[in-house]
């Protein structure tokens, strides 16, 4: 039984996590720790199972709302998203076995790396810059979609923030776009990581519903702000998304 003090704190976090998750990606390092403590007694498999289910239902009406207005490239988008999904099915039925420990170190050695490299380079984004041929994108796409979305299924936190670099930093999409691409690619990845969580039971799907109302609100307030304001506002909360996720990461290392 879930008190009502701990429905408000999981509801308030989810409501958050779909608003930041809407405008730069990140959403899980809000949404995924606050079940970590709402609900602490429950296993690890069913918490990860649990935090798709409002991840994907508020990536979604985020993706609808960003497709209506920024029009996504479809064909890159559909090359980066089926490797995605096969990867976080992958990443998912792994998830139970593999120390989360292996990955941290690198994880933050990237996240500061990222960080930096946007940092410094203001321009960044800010205007659209293809950097390879239509056909070499596709399968760069591919790559980094199956990447991710095995990062995605066997730890999370940061799978946004990865695919929107990724997208603007090696691919030369403008904040917005590469924000507006990387919420269809999260579809895709939450879908994998669900199919295989719901397979070995590890979904609370009562919890995982009622945490997606107040994640969607989030996210459609978000994705409504993000395209207001443009390139220039996902660039500032990609970055704060960055530092929090590098403090995060770094916490999670060093008390393990």
């Amino acid at each position: 039984m879930i008190s009502i003090s701990t429905w408000i704190f999981l509801i308030i976090a989810a409501g958050f996590a779909g608003f930041v998750d809407a405008v730069a990606g990140g959403g899980g390092l809000i949404q995924l720790p606050a079940l970590l403590i709402g609900l602490h007694e429950k296993p690890i498999p069913l918490i990860l199972g649990t935090n798709k289910v409002p991840s994907i239902l508020g990536t979604s009406s985020a993706a609808i709302k960003y497709f209506k207005n920024v029009k996504p490239d479809l064909k890159v988008t559909s090359f980066m998203m089926i490797p995605a999904f096969v990867g976080s099915i992958s990443g998912a039925r792994l998830a139970a076995e593999v120390p989360k420990n292996i990955f941290r170190p690198l994880i933050l050695i990237l996240l500061i790396l990222v960080a930096l490299y946007t940092f410094f380079r203001p321009h960044l984004g800010m205007e659209e810059n293809l950097r390879f041929s239509k056909s070499r994108t596709r399968w760069v796409v591919a790559i980094c979609g199956l990447v991710i979305g095995f990062y995605d299924g066997i730890f999370g936190p940061g799978t946004g923030t990865f695919l929107v670099f990724l997208l603007v930093g090696l691919i030369g999409y403008p904040f917005l776009k590469a924000s507006a691409t990387a919420k269809i690619v999260n579809i895709a990845t939450n879908l994998g990581a669900i199919i295989s969580f719901q397979f070995t039971g590890h979904i609370w799907w009562k919890i995982g519903l009622a945490l997606a109302v107040a994640n969607v609100a989030g996210a459609i307030v978000g994705s409504h702000l993000a395209i207001k304001g443009g390139s220039k506002l996902v660039r500032k909360f990609f970055l704060i998304v960055s530092v929090i996720l590098i403090a995060k990461v770094g916490y999670d290392w060093l008390s393990n």
